[in-house]
């Protein structure tokens, strides 16, 4: 089987090193600047357990080079898809598969849920409908990642915690295809469950990090002082709360409160978020993946957001100041 790695970083890293120990799996990696040259010299290595996996592969910043695959996963940061659209084409054979494996509210969202009038596309996420087009939803499997890694040096992946991979078709079929890949990653050593609405669980993890994520990168704090500070949970708990009218609206109920799932959070201790990571590390900020879309799919649904516009204004502006997101 074919697998290309689209976005070796932290997390696209962990997973190809996993499915690149698997003797059926030829697994190359599309990378570049840095990430490549140390995967070039060195392989794609993973940390876990006080134990260094390497596995070598095809590695190049050239999809002709690489050519068609079985399977594309897709682990690059949302303001990177443009790019990605654009250039994906070479990898995309008669059969190929592709497996997304992204933060925030996907390109494809919308097309699998049921009511007509939002099977519309997001401007925030996929203004000229690009990566639509270079990636057709019948293409596409959705995956949620539950899991924390970072990539010190790149293409030398550290996992910390968390070994949990939710997948599932955008219509929540049990396709022969997703049964094949729950099978290749169970096989591959992923705590893997299938999903009847991978909307619903990308909605879920959404819920929880649309507001951490880019407090932290504001304030440069860990989530345990974010959460930590009275006045600030609760304006993250009205985020919440409008999220999770707006995600009833769409089907995707939450049957929890905002204060469930920050005792759940603030078990995890004091970590960076990914945003804060970027920031600290003067990358584009996810913010429309997270935020925007948000705040566009309560437009769709009729519901105000009066804190989320607040969150979104604030952490635009910031990450603007900073040369992190577009004017």
């Amino acid at each position: 089987m074919k697998v290309c790695i689209v976005g070796a970083g932290a997390i696209g890293g962990w997973i190809g090193v996993h499915l690149g120990m698997q003797p059926d799996v030829e697994l190359s990696v599309l990378a570049r600047g840095q990430t490549l040259r140390n995967i070039q010299q060195s392989g794609l290595q993973l940390t876990q357990n006080n134990h260094t996996h390497r596995v070598d592969v095809v590695v190049s910043d050239d999809t002709q080079q690489l050519g068609s695959q079985d399977l594309v996963v897709i682990a690059v940061k949302a303001p990177a898809m443009q790019t990605v659209a654009q250039q994906i084409a070479p990898l995309m054979g008669k059969y190929t598969q592709v497996l997304v494996a992204m933060n925030g509210v996907p390109w494809w969202f919308l097309k699998g849920l049921t009511a007509a009038s939002l099977q519309t596309r997001l401007s925030s996420i996929d203004p000229q409908g690009v990566i639509e087009q270079a990636i057709p939803i019948s293409r596409v499997m959705g995956c949620v990642v539950h899991a924390s890694c970072a990539a010190p040096t790149p293409g030398h992946i550290h996992h910390h915690f968390g070994n949990s991979l939710i997948i599932g078709e955008p219509d929540g079929t049990n396709s022969p295809r997703i049964i094949q890949l729950h099978q290749l990653l169970s096989t591959a050593g992923f705590t893997c469950t299938q999903s009847n609405n991978i909307q619903k669980d990308i909605w879920y993890k959404l819920w929880g990090n649309m507001t951490i994520n880019p407090i932290s990168a504001i304030t440069g704090a860990t989530v345990d002082r974010v959460l930590g500070d009275d006045l600030v949970r609760g304006f993250v708990s009205q985020i919440m709360l409008e999220a999770k009218a707006i995600g009833a609206k769409l089907g995707l109920p939450i049957d929890q409160q905002p204060e469930d799932r920050h005792t759940v959070t603030m078990k995890l201790g004091a970590f960076k978020t990914s945003m804060l990571q970027d920031v600290e590390a003067q990358r584009p900020v996810e913010l429309d993946a997270l935020v925007s879309s948000v705040r566009e799919l309560g437009v769709l649904t009729q519901t105000p957001t009066p804190y989320t516009d607040a969150l979104l204004g604030l952490s635009r502006l910031h990450a603007q100041q900073r040369g992190l997101y577009p004017l």
